[in-house]
């Protein structure tokens, strides 16, 4: 059916409930980003209409239940003050009912009202999966998941961190040209700026990892200390690997196998890389990337091949950095060590031009059944995630000749 007015709409789902709402919200999402003869101004007058039936309904609750929940039949507001519009997954409430609720610990009634608040919150419902024990990490532990993930290495702490939802495509600026000197009153030609666009899919990282039921007794930071090192080992490891090698089956696009090799942005070599080698794969790089440029490579390769190099005057071609506590210097250039990339390949670009994606944050869903017989709990971590060179141009490769 499709609808002339927003009036129109609101008129006809005024009357249902907010379930069959949301469905039919989700179904015009899919709808948007899945089909090319879609009438999407039909369907955004619908959106609006179910948006305005939806907020009508829950209006009508609250001043009647005081902040009535119609899906789990619960007072939300009680004993809680938290404005319209916040987001309820930054809150020190829902950070603490996340964890008591994982452990399997008592809820306070200011946590429990925020919990079940949190968990109809459209964030959670774009994941394929909600059962009564599931619930979205809270956004400061996923934060300082990915910075710990930054600070570890590999070339995740140097490409760019999306959070936009899967399939739409987002531009990218890439360099541009400086300003010109004008004559005055002369006229000055408009340029065009070139951008590039990024759409990210939609992959589902998965993770189950057990413990015993004792954890329960650990203390909230404890067990959020925990997560922090599992899903980052599990999540976020995953996510680097694709960042190097993804196949984009399935899984994230590389930049290994998301870019066309050949002579115009690769160089090889047949025993060991020479001190010219660097300086012709840096003269090969485009202007406007060479600023934030940075070397990859695995520590093999680092110590092996680039370690001992020296040009004609025996000065070293690797240049350590202690003070600053990086791993060093290639012409001037930084050394990003990610044990991913293959053995004898040397990768060079700047990986703001490589991004990766996760749209919904991570879900955590907890199971005291499914290994009732060893006595374990059950931690499902799942991500919806992606990742792609943006710009090819941006990336150039040194490696051995086969």
């Amino acid at each position: 059916m499709e609808f002339k007015t927003i009036q129109e709409a609101f008129n006809h789902y005024r009357a249902k409930d907010i379930k069959e709402i949301e469905t039919r919200a989700l179904e015009i999402g899919k709808l948007i980003d899945s089909d090319p003869d879609a009438n999407i101004e039909a369907l955004n007058i619908e959106l609006d209409g179910l948006k305005q039936a939806k907020e009508n309904i829950i209006e009508k609750r609250s001043k009647s239940n005081k902040g009535f929940n119609p899906i789990t039949g619960m007072e939300f507001n009680k004993g809680v003050d938290i404005p319209e519009g916040t987001d309820l997954f930054k809150t020190k409430e829902y950070r603490s009912a996340f964890f008591k609720s994982m452990l399997g610990q008592k809820l306070t009634e200011t946590e429990k009202n925020i919990y079940d608040r949190a968990r109809i919150e459209k964030r959670a419902s774009s994941f394929s999966t909600m059962t009564n024990s599931a619930a979205v990490l809270p956004t400061q532990t996923l934060n300082e998941i990915i910075e710990k993930a930054r600070k570890q290495g590999g070339l995740i702490s140097a490409c760019r961190n999306f959070n936009i939802p899967s399939n739409l495509k987002v531009p990218v600026g890439t360099p541009s040209s400086k300003a010109n000197w004008h004559i005055e009153g002369a006229d000055v030609e408009s340029e065009t700026v070139d951008t590039a666009s990024v759409s990210f899919s939609a992959y589902e990282i998965i993770k189950i990892f057990s413990m015993s039921a004792v954890a329960n007794k650990m203390s909230l930071g404890a067990f959020e200390n925990y997560l922090e090192t599992e899903l980052n080992n599990c999540v976020i490891d995953t996510i680097n690997e694709a960042i190097v090698s993804g196949t984009g089956s399935g899984q994230g696009t590389g930049i290994l196998s998301g870019i066309t090799w050949d002579t115009s942005n690769s160089l090889t070599y047949t025993d060991k890389p020479a001190y010219t080698d660097f300086t012709k794969i840096l003269g090969m790089l485009k202007r406007g990337y060479g600023v934030n440029a940075k070397f990859g490579m695995n520590n093999a390769s680092l110590y092996n091949l680039i370690y001992s190099l020296t040009d004609d005057n025996k000065r070293p071609l690797f240049i350590a950095d202690p003070q600053q506590q990086q791993i060093g210097f290639i012409l001037g250039k930084p050394i990003i060590v990610d044990d991913n990339i293959p053995d004898d390949t040397i990768l060079l670009g700047d990986f703001n031009y490589m991004g990766y994606n996760i749209p919904e944050g991570i879900l955590l869903e907890v199971s005291r059944e499914s290994s009732f017989k060893s006595g374990l709990i059950d931690y499902r971590a799942l991500a919806i995630a992606d990742c792609k060179p943006i710009v090819p141009e941006a990336f150039l490769k040194l490696t051995k000749y086969e």
